[in-house]
C-alpha cells in the first residue's frame, strides 16, 4: 500500500468554534489525522460535544491552519451543520 492511499484511509478530525460576537465565520480550533484525530473525537465525546461525520468536508478543513476561518465556499454547509447541532442541543432542554 503506498503512502498516499494509506493517508486517504487515515482517520481525520476537525474542531470548529464560532463566536457570533467575535468571528466572521467559524474557525478551526483543532485539526489532526491518525491518533491525534481520535484524541479530538474522544475529547469531544467526553464533553458531550456533538460530532458530525462528513469525510468530504473534513478532507477540506483538515488542510486549514488552527485559527483560520472556514472558506466562504463552505459557509452554507457549515451553517446547516451548526443549525442541526443547535436544534439537537435545544431539543434536550
Amino acid at each position: 500500500m503506498n503512502d498516499k492511499h494509506k493517508d486517504d484511509k487515515q482517520k481525520k478530525a476537525v474542531a470548529l468554534k464560532y463566536n457570533i460576537e467575535e468571528d466572521n465565520a467559524p474557525r478551526i480550533v483543532a485539526n489532526a489525522k491518525g491518533e491525534a484525530a481520535q484524541k479530538i473525537i474522544r475529547i469531544a465525546e467526553e464533553h458531550n460535544i456533538p460530532i458530525r461525520e462528513d469525510q468530504d468536508i473534513v478532507d477540506i478543513l483538515v488542510q486549514l491552519n488552527i485559527g483560520e476561518e472556514i472558506p466562504m465556499e463552505l459557509y452554507e454547509v457549515i451553517a446547516e451543520i451548526l443549525s442541526f447541532i443547535y436544534r439537537l442541543e435545544n431539543r434536550d432542554l
